[in-house]
């Protein structure tokens, strides 16, 4: 699913039943509807969303969500791979039209570029030869991760999420920081010590012989 950050209105997707688990999709559309209405422009730029045996990820830039649903056993670096080129063959096509539309799925079009490429990406084959893929957005380890349903019953926006992710940061930047400044002290304090002990040496042995 592709959306506008700004409202939450879907400008493409393409979701088909997974007729082979027998899977229904159905919950998994209204999540993801959701889920688009809540981001806005503090949202962390890229996110994996946890939902039972399946797995969130989306992508955002240049104002425009880039949503995928995958089993929580693809691998992360191939799903945001995967993303980002939907992202560039999206914002060079539509682009400059996004900001203008009212009516939802105006890009439904877009539907053919996203199933060429699912193909590219699930086949096992493509899958080996994309395995070397090294971009910036590679850098899985830092995506945060939540949980979808504790995102949509809390209400909160993604954004308080990413807030506390980084209060937490700070804090324990503060916390080195403060470490830090105390063995710093303690060094001081220890040398100081020591020239005192030494000083009164000197004095006492001037005054002692003299």
């Amino acid at each position: 699913m592709i959306a506008r950050v700004a409202d939450g209105l879907p400008l493409a997707a393409s979701i088909q039943e997974d007729e082979q688990s027998g899977r229904d999709l159905q919950q998994y559309q209204t999540q993801a509807k959701q889920l688009c209405r809540k981001l806005n422009a503090q949202s962390p730029d890229r996110c994996t969303l946890e939902a039972g045996d399946m797995n969130f990820h989306y992508l955002i830039s240049q104002g425009v969500c880039y949503l995928s649903l995958c089993e929580a056993s693809f691998p992360k670096k191939m799903v945001f791979a995967y993303l980002e080129d939907l992202h560039n063959e999206f914002h060079d096509q539509y682009g400059r039209k996004v900001p203008t539309v009212t009516r939802p799925y105006s890009f439904i079009e877009f539907d053919t570029y996203i199933q060429k490429t699912k193909k590219t990406y699930v086949d096992s084959r493509a899958r080996r030869n994309l395995g070397s893929i090294n971009t910036e957005l590679q850098d899985v380890q830092r995506i945060m991760v939540a949980n979808i349903e504790e995102v949509l019953q809390r209400g909160e926006a993604l954004s308080a999420l990413d807030t506390k992710a980084s209060n937490l940061s700070s804090l324990s930047k503060k916390y080195r920081s403060d470490a830090k400044y105390l063995n710093t002290r303690s060094t001081y304090a220890k040398v100081a010590a020591v020239s005192v002990f030494f000083l009164t040496l000197i004095v006492y042995v001037r005054f002692w012989w003299l």
